[in-house]
C-alpha cells in the first residue's frame, strides 16, 4: 500500500514539473551549415555571403549594402507571457564598389534598448454615434423615393415613365 501511494505521489510530481516545462520558439535566421559570424572581412563578397547564408533577414533602409541576419529564441511557461531568452543580430557591411565585406558586427540581447511606446490615441474630429443614434438619425431626413417623380434624370425613374 505504501509503495502505491509513493508511486502515485512521485508520478504526480513528475507530471506537475513536466507541465511547467518551457515551450521554446525559434524565429529568424537559423544557422545550419554556416554562421553569419564566420564571414571574413575582405575575402567574402555579396555573392559568396548569399551562397553561404542565403538571403538576409533585412537590408538597411538607407543603404542597400548593409545586410542583417537576425534570430531570437523565446520561452513560454504555461500561461505566462513569452520571454525573449536570446537574440543575435549580425550586421554585414559591403564596399559599394568591390562588393567585398568591409565589416561584420554582432549584437546580442544585451545591446538592445527598451523603447517606451506612447499608448495615447490620435483624436479624430467629431464624435462616435451609437447604433441607436445612427438608426434614428435618418428618420425625417427624406424617404427612399424621390419627392418629385416628374423630373428627368432622377434615380429610379425611366424616361417617359408616368407614375400617379
Amino acid at each position: 500500500m505504501f509503495r502505491a501511494v509513493a508511486l502515485v505521489t512521485v508520478s504526480a510530481g513528475l507530471l506537475a514539473t513536466a507541465a511547467c516545462a518551457p515551450i521554446t520558439a525559434y524565429s529568424g535566421y537559423q544557422a545550419i551549415e554556416a554562421n553569419p559570424k564566420d564571414v571574413k572581412v575582405g575575402v567574402d563578397t555579396m555573392s559568396t555571403v548569399r551562397g553561404k547564408l542565403g538571403s538576409p533577414s533585412v537590408t538597411s533602409t538607407f543603404d542597400k549594402d548593409v545586410w542583417f541576419y537576425m534570430n531570437q529564441v523565446k520561452e513560454r511557461v504555461a500561461f505566462r507571457r513569452p520571454e525573449v531568452v536570446s537574440r543575435n543580430i549580425t550586421e554585414i557591411t559591403f564596399n559599394k564598389d568591390s562588393e567585398k565585406v568591409e565589416k561584420v558586427k554582432n549584437y546580442t540581447l544585451k545591446d538592445g534598448k527598451v523603447i517606451a511606446y506612447n499608448r495615447r490615441e490620435t483624436p479624430t474630429r467629431g464624435r462616435e454615434m451609437t447604433v441607436l443614434e445612427q438608426m434614428l438619425g435618418a428618420v425625417g431626413h427624406g424617404g427612399m423615393l424621390p419627392q418629385n417623380q416628374q423630373e428627368q434624370g432622377v434615380p429610379g425613374n425611366r424616361p417617359g415613365d408616368q407614375r400617379p
